[in-house]
């Protein structure tokens, strides 16, 4: 089962910075205002849904998480707490 995270944006360089913060490295994404990525462990989106919700306030982009085919959830600062923990009800390995 594979989860997809994406992240859009309307702002240049507002995916890079946040992956760069995330990564802890300098990102260089070939199409800045789009990102997307699968995760084979679903657990593992926990991490990055974290790191949006803490900075919520400081980046201007919008991320969504695909649990099942082609069902995208948009995550925001008020339900992203409840994402993690459903993602952890769910898939409990």
């Amino acid at each position: 089962m594979l989860v997809t995270v994406k992240l859009r944006s309307t702002k240049k360089n507002e995916i890079n910075n946040f992956l760069s913060m995330f990564y802890e490295t300098n990102m260089e994404i070939p199409e800045d205002l789009n990102w997307q990525h699968e995760y084979k462990n679903p657990i593992e989106a926990s991490d990055i849904i974290g790191a949006y919700i803490d900075n919520y306030d400081s980046f201007n982009f919008r991320m969504w998480l695909c649990l099942d085919k082609d069902v995208y959830i948009n995550i925001t600062n008020a339900n992203g707490n409840d994402v993690i923990k459903y993602l952890f009800e769910r898939f409990p390995y």
